[in-house]
């Protein structure tokens, strides 16, 4: 048996916002993308230019996410956090550097006990993400 996990994050309204600041921070790529309009049925005009669903390659993995429609609660981005696994300590640098503009730094990139450099930082979109580099 094989299983994937591709964490799925749900914004309110500014999933495209974050799919940018994800392709630059990141280098993520999208495989796929919908939006609202493009769904069968009665869609209302403000939500019809928002994000439905996107597949963002980060790697050899996928981040998922969606504005989600008015109707669902707003339980924020808590409790949960995206872990990155990085094998080069300047890149990974430079992608938390770039996350955290807007958000906040929970953790500086520092040395870590477990012989890895690690940071963590909330971005401004709310969600929580864990930086993790392997030291040789």
């Amino acid at each position: 048996m094989s299983v994937q996990l591709n964490p799925y994050i749900n914004f309110k309204s500014d999933a495209a916002e974050a799919i940018k600041m994800y392709e630059s921070a990141l280098g993520a790529k999208v495989e796929n993308i919908m939006y609202w309009k493009d769904a069968p049925g009665d869609i209302p005009e403000d939500l019809k230019n928002r994000v439905m669903h996107c597949a963002l390659r980060i790697g050899g993995n996928l981040l998922m996410l969606s504005d989600a429609p008015p109707n669902m609660p707003d339980n924020g981005h808590h409790g949960y956090g995206i872990a990155m696994q990085f094998d080069d300590a300047a890149a990974m640098s430079k992608a938390f550097d770039a996350l955290a503009v807007g958000g906040k730094v929970t953790m500086p990139v520092s040395d870590a006990f477990w012989g890895s450099k690690f940071g963590m930082l909330t971005d401004k979109f709310g969600v929580e993400w864990m930086f993790n580099c392997p030291q040789k």
